[in-house]
């Protein structure tokens, strides 16, 4: 029997899902959806989840190892390039005048690109991004500055590129080492558990002591993943770590939009009484929960959340280690390989990400990266990411964009070339992935038993994807994952990245082409054995 909210207002209303999404009635106008983006705060309970496509950017803070790095490292780079053919005078005045500018370059760049704002202990794929569009900044506007007062005269032309690299590595180095020893300190508890994720509306008291008590719980099992407030000045502010995206009027689209990203919003939480919303806003709340079977609930009526039961297709990871399968001796080292290839290749490519990231900014405008929420080894979870390549499901007055219309140029460019995988690199060099691996999956997408391919990082590509990839099975695809976790060794991963290779020259990622099948069904890929 369904309870409504105006009857009995501790009551939660679930009903059958739609089969098909209403557009939203209302979004944010122009300005509050660029003001919506300022704040980005790691929440210590859960992932941080980054703002929706549609409203994602810059606020300033500072960090003291950074500034201390920021001025050692000027000095050490001139000491490592070629300064030998330069006088003492020249050396000094040099290392003096580079180091300052440099010094102010770094302090403000950082600022600006929030790097103080990552806990050491979650250290992830945006907080390295921050730390490398910091660092890409600070050198150029060093060069710029020194060139325009000294023509860079005395510099070695090595210099700008060694700084950058011991600032970044420097930077980066610091915050991997604390994450590992706090990691290890503290392993991360109940980290595969299936949890029910709330957007909360209301932005006060109440919301600050649920939040607080949900960081505090050491079991947890529902997240507030963000909050929604009627008073525009609270746009983009943050309350322990949870950021205010958007006013209740916004739900629908906020809701649609997560989706996309992979976060199923479980519960509608509401912290006031019901007669704290207007009339329209109450109705308009309980129509969009009735439709998309979601639990509402009004705080002050509440003594607890009611027991949270994933569903059966859902994976709880705990329940399923008991299939005696043991993974190649080969994973105890091969995390080390990953990390020096992806970190070279971040080297290498270069100017490649930072050209698609120009191109995908002038196509599709910020942010420049797409994230979803994927299951990693031991059943954590983690936050992929890939180039844009899609617009907003919704353009800025709330109305639904047209899915035929929503691929861009640029992003049917990398799809085609496969290069909107390459952030993943930046997975890989946190440690949520491997290059070569069963590919991770959301959580609804995991099959009914994910034991095995959970025990090893997923990765870029996969025995499963070069032995047929979309035209396999699920339960095919997690018969060859299992077989690639029980006999991986070094030439397994040689020969999947051939095959990746091979395949993506002969390949259209908007769909697999003649070439592609061709080249499945000769191999008898889905039978192909290690």
């Amino acid at each position: 029997m369904r309870a409504r909210p105006r009857k009995e207002p501790w009551a939660t209303t679930k009903i059958a899902s739609p089969t098909q999404e209403e557009p939203a009635r209302l979004a944010l106008s122009r300005h509050s959806a660029l003001e919506a983006n300022i704040m980005r705060i790691h929440f210590l309970a859960a992932p941080a989840f980054p703002y929706p496509t549609s409203r994602g950017t810059i606020k300033l803070r500072f960090h003291g190892f950074d500034f201390v790095w920021a001025v050692i490292s000027p000095v050490l780079a001139f000491y490592l390039s070629d300064a030998n053919r330069l006088n003492a005078g020249q050396i000094e005045k040099t290392i003096l005048l580079y180091s300052s500018v440099a010094l102010v370059a770094s302090v403000i760049a950082l600022l600006i690109f929030k790097v103080h704002e990552g806990v050491e202990r979650y250290f992830s794929v945006y907080d390295a991004l921050a730390v490398g569009k910091a660092v890409v900044v600070a050198e150029l506007v060093t060069c710029v500055v020194l060139f325009n007062v000294m023509r860079l005269e005395g510099i070695p032309r090595s210099m700008p590129i060694i700084h950058a690299l011991i600032l970044g590595a420097g930077i980066v180095f610091a915050r991997m080492a604390t994450r590992t020893s706090a990691i290890a300190q503290h392993p991360p508890h109940n980290g595969g558990a299936i949890r029910e994720h709330i957007l909360m509306i209301g932005a006060n008291s109440l919301s600050v002591l649920y939040i607080k008590f949900l960081q505090l719980s050491p079991s947890p099992s529902h997240d507030v993943i963000a909050l929604l407030d009627s008073r525009k000045e609270m746009f983009g502010r943050a309350i322990e770590g949870v950021r205010v995206v958007g006013a209740p009027e916004h739900l629908e689209s906020l809701i649609a939009e997560y989706t996309v990203h992979g976060i199923e919003i479980g519960r509608i939480l509401v912290a006031g009484e019901p007669k704290s919303l207007s009339p329209e806003q109450l109705n308009e709340i309980m129509t969009i929960c009735e439709k998309r079977q979601i639990f509402l609930d009004f705080m002050p009526q509440m003594r607890g959340l009611r027991e949270f039961h994933p569903g059966a297709a859902e994976p709880v990871v705990e329940t399923f280690l008991c299939k005696p399968v043991t993974p190649s001796v080969y994973f105890r080292w091969k995390r080390g390989g990953d990390f020096l290839v992806a970190l070279l290749m971040i080297i290498v490519l270069m100017p490649i990400l930072l050209g698609v990231s120009l191109c995908v900014l002038v196509d599709l405008g910020a942010p420049v990266l797409f994230w979803q929420l994927r299951l990693g080894i031991n059943g954590s979870r983690f936050l992929l990411y890939k180039f844009r390549t899609l617009r907003p499901p919704f353009d800025w007055r709330g109305n639904p964009i047209p899915a035929d219309k929503r691929l861009s140029k640029v992003g049917r460019i990398l799809r085609d070339t496969s290069l909107d995988e390459l952030p993943q690199l930046l997975n890989i060099l946190v440690g949520n992935m491997s290059l070569i691996g069963p590919r991770p999956l959301l959580p609804e997408d995991q099959p009914a038993n994910p034991t095995v391919r959970l025990m090893v990082r997923p990765g870029i590509t996969g025995w499963a994807q070069v032995n047929g990839g979309k035209h396999l099975t699920p339960s095919e695809k997690d018969q060859l994952d299992e077989c690639y976790v029980k006999n991986a060794n070094f030439w397994v991963d040689l020969k999947v990245a051939l095959y990746t290779a091979k395949i993506l020259f002969m390949r259209r990622r908007s769909g697999e082409s003649a070439a592609d099948l061709r080249e499945i069904a000769s191999r008898n890929m889905g039978a192909r054995k290690i």
